[in-house]
This record gives C-alpha cells, structure tokens and sequence, in this order.
C-alpha cells in the first residue's frame, strides 16, 4: 500500500486500475475527461491491459458499457451533469438488462443557467433508473467506494449496475492523500467477474432478451430489478465489514458523526458534508448536543440504518444540495418518508437547499441552521422550506437584472 496526493478523479482511475477492468467506452465532458485520459495514458503505456473505445456520445457509451457488460466483461466508464442526462434512456435500459458495471459520476450543476460547479441534480435525475448509488466526500472514498461498487454490482444477489458520485471540482481537482491498495490485495477483494449466465459468443449466437413484453410479465421483471436493488442496501454492509477488516477502512451506508448523544442533527451528501463535520466541532465547543448524518448509499435507500439513527432526536435539519422543481429537496422527501408514522420521529425535520451551483454554504450559515431548528422545537413550529440565500446575493442578482433591462433597452433603441 502506498500513500499518495491524487484528486478524485485520479482516485476513479486508479480504483479502475485496480480492479482490472476490460473495457473502458468513454465521453469526454467537464470536469470528469480526467478520469478517462490517466486511463488512456496507462493504457498507452502498457501500465494495464484492457480497451478503451471513445464513443460519439454519452448515450452510444452507456449503451456500449451494458453490452459488454452482458458478455461477461468487467467495465468501467464515467461522465458528469448533461453527460448523464444524454445518457438517461440507456440507463434504465441496461440496468434492465441486469448488466453489472461501474460508472463515475463527477456531479455538476445541470443548465440552465450553464454552470461547471457542483450540485446533485444530474446524479438524483438518475435514482429511479435501476442503478445503485454511492456518494463520495472524499477522494479517498471515491477509490474505495468504486472497488466495493464492482463487489456490489457482480454480487449474485444484485446483479445491477452502479454509480459512485463525487462532486465536481470539489473533489474531482482536487488533491489529498489517498492510500492506494496493493495491486494483489485489491484484486483480491474484488475478485474475478464471474458472469454465471451473462453471456455472448459470437460462434454461438444466442438471444438474452424478448423485445416487447405485456404489462403482466413487464411488472414482474421490473418488481424484481426493485427487489434486487433492495438486497443491495445487506449486501453492501458485508462488503464494506470486508473491506474494513483488510484495508482499515470503515465505509458504512451512513456515517455517523458526533451523532451518539446528539439532540439535533445536520444530515446531507457529498463533500459539502464536510463543512457540516467542521459546524459540528465548533458547536460542541459551544455546547450544542449535535451532530451529523451523512448518507453514502442512497439507492438502495438505506431505512433500517437511517430510522435507526434519526430516532428520537428533537430536531433534524436536512441540507439539499439540489431541488425538485415545485417540491423541494429531494433528500429532504426521502427522509420524511422513511420516518412517516414512526412514534419515535424527530419533532421538527426541517428543510434547507444550498449549495445549488456550488454555492458555498459557510459556518455561520450551519449555526443559522441549528439556531432553527432548536427555535423550532422550543415553539413547536417547523420552519418552511428556505434557500440558503445572503442580502449580499440578492444585491448582485438584482444588479445582473439592472444590466440585463439596459442591455434590452439599447438594443431596442439600435432595433428602432
């Protein structure tokens, strides 16, 4: 094992590497070309065997992923924010397919506004297609969360294929001390893709698939995909006990920080979590019983864990690095259905959306947060749903649309 500074994306490489994969389709898009050209490089190198293809586009690469994948080839590719839009109709369908394979998501804000920085719609576009979803806050996670991804998705009991997310920027350039496994180790622990009934042989043609299927047998298959995702959310605690005992390495489906006896909580995904680590240590200080909940695996949802840790808490306050348009904050919803009817719930669950665009969400904005929700319990009263916004912001907006209404105005005056 060596200890290295990498980014994220170089975190995706190197955990690619590492499992030996055989097929690499790929579709350069900011900020994830990184990942695909330091595996072109080895490539080219002769540093790991292997192929990569360099498709027309997101959905022509998603497509060639699944269908390799239904060879028997062990596959890997990546992309980010509209990539993955482009790329939507073939998610559902090759995780229909039950072809397991590995794809990085480097999360970006989606247009418009046209934006390169971060925020998790591109990836919650994606949570009912089939594919499982891992969410990284460190580059160090993102390596170890993509060489458990290959033990959950060529896992008998799933056979589905899954994403692990990391924020664009935020972790995709930036760099940190990763410790990378030994070759022989991490091909230990990920093992060899046996594709049991997967397979093609162009000698022996076969079909794997009936194109059309009635609303009966297309309800059955489909229920199945669901049922297989749900073994995803056990299957994924015995990967991650494994990879603990040989690598160190603790990476539960939720992590739990400061949270043992904790009276308020912050919960939200991603690398933003880790300024909600640092409010945190500042509030103990200051007294606060607080702490946070950060969700690494989002599909499948992982309830028993979550009902478990939000139990008899006075106030949570969740933190939505997206919105749903006309609903709110997508995690938010999914919190709120978890609990629904529990007579241990928290009181107050409240809900804030930041850091859309990579928006920074400071410390004095987390006090904010928890100077709410406290306030909330003491007067019963759950706030509304509120966008982390600053006078400041609202100036500069403002300002935007004053230039904007002049520019219309001279170009009306040229125009007449």
């Amino acid at each position: 094992m060596k200890r290295t500074l990498l980014t994220g994306n170089g975190a995706a490489a190197w955990a690619a590497r590492l499992a030996a994969v055989d097929y690499i389709p790929a579709f350069p898009i900011t900020p994830q070309t990184e990942i695909i050209e330091t595996l072109a490089d080895w490539i080219d190198t002769g540093e790991i065997t292997g192929r990569l293809v360099t498709m027309e586009s997101e959905h022509s690469m998603v497509t060639a992923a699944g269908s390799a994948a239904a060879t028997g080839v062990r596959v890997f590719s990546a992309t980010s924010s509209q990539g993955l839009l482009y790329a939507m109709e073939m998610l559902y369908t090759v995780s229909g397919w039950r072809a397991p394979f590995v794809l990085a998501n480097v999360s970006r804000g989606l247009s418009a506004p046209i934006t390169l920085e971060p925020d998790h719609n591109d990836i919650l576009a994606a949570r009912d297609s089939g594919f499982l979803q891992i969410h990284c806050a460190s580059c160090q996670e993102v390596l170890d969360s993509t060489l458990m991804a290959y033990r959950l998705a060529e896992d008998e009991r799933i056979r589905l294929p899954v994403i692990v997310n990391l924020d664009g920027f935020y972790l995709s350039f930036t760099r940190e001390p990763v410790e990378i496994p030994d070759a022989d180790a991490a091909r230990q622990f990920v093992g060899s893709f046996d594709a049991e009934n997967i397979r093609f042989r162009a000698s022996a043609p076969e079909s794997q698939a009936v194109a059309v299927l009635g609303g009966g047998p297309y309800s059955y298959f489909r229920y199945e995909t669901h049922l297989a995702a749900i073994n995803g959310a056990a299957v994924y605690d015995e990967i991650a006990e494994e990879f603990s005992r040989r690598f160190g390495r603790k990476h539960d489906a939720v992590e739990a920080y400061r949270a043992d006896d904790a009276d308020y909580l912050f919960v939200m995904m991603g690398s933003f979590a880790s300024k909600a680590r640092e409010a945190v240590d500042r509030l103990r200080e200051d007294g606060w019983a607080i702490g946070l909940l950060r969700p690494r695996l989002l599909r499948p949802l992982p309830v028993v864990h979550l009902q478990k840790l939000l139990a008899k808490r006075k106030a949570v306050a969740v933190i939505d690095q997206n919105i749903s348009m006309g609903m709110g904050g997508i995690l938010h919803s999914e919190l709120a259905s978890v609990l629904y009817g529990r007579n241990d719930a928290p009181t107050v669950l409240a809900s804030f959306i930041g850091g859309l665009g990579g928006r920074d969400i400071s410390t004095e904005e987390f006090f904010e947060m928890a100077q709410s929700i406290r306030q909330a319990v003491e007067t019963g009263q759950t706030p509304a749903p509120r966008l982390l916004y600053t006078q400041t912001e609202l100036r500069e907006v403002r300002k935007l649309q004053a230039i904007a209404q002049v520019e219309r105005q001279q170009l009306g005056a040229i125009d007449d």
